[in-house]
């Protein structure tokens, strides 16, 4: 995952409006996506073209094919709004008048991109404390004549591009600029400043108070300090083959492979030294966003170490593109309760399971995302009497707080999930309640659900009307645990560990507007009484005063 601290700040020339624009966007948190426009003053709507072109990159840049490289995407984005801003300029006034500087910086992976039409300019500041420019400013070499550009997005139909790539580190700092920063201060001192770890309005606030207004242009100024880099890309890159079919008996790296289990054949049993793995492969040989998922999947499935998963690794000398996985056996859930409810001991040893799950996760950023009965295995517990469970399924698992994911099977998922809420501790907890519900029951409390439906939920009946073995206490937990309103629902995991495991501190649970008759029906039964009973008392007050 990618990490980085950052800041930017834009301060206008005196009594301008200014002309500057900036901005960035962190793609699936892995990819940074940062844009700085300096529109030129002497066209009529530099402002505008810099803006616009801010705004195109950042947006165009989250619709961008999976397919293409960086390298790509900024030749052919950059190409066509230079394009667009040329044509816009020639039709309305006949002259360039949408004229922008442009400084692109992209980090993918360990790797820095940079592109530059203008004067704006891309430094790095290195580990060992050294300020590099990484761009060349497109200005006329004559000294009276530096402030005229040789290069703008805009300036002519076509443009020659210079995309340059450097490797980059955790610790080190990338800087975008506009010339109304670097020419008020010495090299020198923007590296001290830098140094210091000050934020960009800081720094532009520092420079404005030592120079004079007349000689101060529009400043913008984005800084962005390399925290973590997300390895994925790196591993995605690395040239290993994807087999387009598979055959029974044939041997991989000293495994060989003994039957698929599954219909599409990219996950099998296999044999080595006498002990039986699961080998999986990417789904597709030539589908880069099935490659993608699968690099992720993988480096998720190695790095989790709970018990309540099956583990997991990645072969260090690998002939082809896949993972190996401990084969669990046993059947899932759904299978076990065929035309039977679960006890209540080894649902509430379930519930603890799905929580250890799922805090392990928490702990490395990440939720499990498709907690159901297919993707819990029933084992027999070794040398006694009951059993035991095991999380399954690597493939859906993501980074806590991802947006607009349906990731997930449509009836597990909590409401706010149909409407592009984030994928939290609430969300799962959802699941974990409908898991629980639906093995004490054998129904699901707010029906099946289809996928891409976007359903309406309306109060489910009590599991323990269902199965009058649920204790009262079990009943509020799952209930609670599969609230429609999140604000009624646990927050965080350890809520719903805390009275799993403490029965007697249990509060019965009610949502809101839940009749008094079903909150508490001897409370009900006692308020009718005494009301009736007043209602006779006063009947024969007045009767008597007669």
């Amino acid at each position: 995952m990618l990490q980085l601290q950052s800041s930017e700040f834009i301060l206008p020339k005196p009594n301008y409006e200014g002309d500057d624009a900036c901005a960035f966007s962190i793609i699936d948190n892995t990819l940074l996506v940062s844009v700085l426009c300096d529109g030129v003053g002497s066209a009529r709507r530099g402002g505008t073209a810099a803006r616009q072109c801010v705004k195109f990159f950042i947006d165009q840049f989250k619709a961008r094919p999976k397919t293409w490289t960086v390298p790509k995407t900024m030749e052919v984005f950059t190409r066509h709004i230079n394009n667009l801003l040329f044509t816009e300029s020639m039709t309305q006034y006949e002259r360039i008048e949408l004229l922008t500087t442009l400084c692109l910086a992209i980090i993918e992976g360990d790797t820095l991109y940079t592109l530059n039409l203008g004067d704006s300019r891309v430094y790095l500041l290195t580990l060992d404390g050294e300020l590099k420019q990484l761009t060349t400013d497109h200005t006329m070499d004559d000294e009276h004549m530096s402030h005229v550009l040789t290069k703008a997005c805009g300036l002519s139909e076509n443009v020659e591009l210079i995309i340059t790539s450097i490797p980059i580190s955790v610790g080190e700092t990338v800087v975008l600029c506009s010339d109304g920063v670097y020419n008020l201060i010495e090299e020198n001192d923007l590296t001290v400043l830098l140094q210091k770890g000050l934020g960009a309005k800081s720094i532009i606030q520092h420079i404005a108070q030592n120079a004079k207004d007349e000689n101060r242009d529009d400043m913008s100024l984005q800084i962005f300090r390399i925290e973590a880099l997300d390895p994925l890309h790196a591993i995605k890159n690395i040239q290993l083959p994807i087999p387009q079919t598979l055959n029974e008996g044939e041997i991989i790296d000293g495994y060989t492979l003994i039957s698929p289990m599954m219909e599409h054949k990219r996950i099998w049993k296999v044999s080595k030294d006498n002990d039986i793995f699961v080998m999986k492969f990417p789904m597709a040989a030539d589908d880069e966003q099935a490659l993608d998922e699968f690099v992720r999947e993988a480096w998720y499935a190695k790095q989790i170490s709970h018990n309540a998963f099956g583990h997991a690794w990645v072969p260090e000398n690998r002939t082809m593109r896949y993972y190996m996985m401990e084969l669990v056996e046993g059947i899932n859930l759904r299978e076990f309760l065929i035309n039977r409810p679960l006890s209540i001991d080894s649902a509430i040893e379930l519930g603890k399971l799905l929580h250890d799950a799922e805090a392990h996760l928490l702990q490395l950023g990440l939720v499990h995302g498709d907690i159901k009965p297919e993707n819990i295995i029933v084992t027999k517990k070794v040398g006694e009497a009951g059993v035991d469970f095991k999380m399954v399924d690597f493939g859906s698992i993501v980074e806590i707080f991802s947006l607009n994911s349906r990731a997930g099977t449509p009836s597990y998922l909590a409401p706010e999930r149909f409407k592009g809420g984030v994928i939290n501790e609430s969300s799962e907890i959802f699941s974990i309640g409908i898991t629980l519900y639906w093995a004490l029951t054998g129904t699901l409390p707010y029906g099946e659900i289809e996928p891409f439906q976007t359903p309406t939920f309306k109060s489910p009946k009590r599991c323990i009307k269902l199965n009058s073995n649920i204790p009262a206490w079990l009943d509020s937990i799952i209930m609670r645990a599969i609230a429609i309103n999140p604000d009624e629902r646990y927050v965080h995991y350890s809520e719903f560990l805390y009275e799993l495991k403490s029965p007697e501190r249990v509060k019965p649970f009610f949502t809101k507007g839940v009749p008094l008759i079903e909150r508490s029906p001897l409370t009900f039964y006692k308020t009718g009484f005494l009301i009736l009973l007043l209602t006779q008392a006063l009947t024969l007050i007045l009767l008597l005063s007669k």
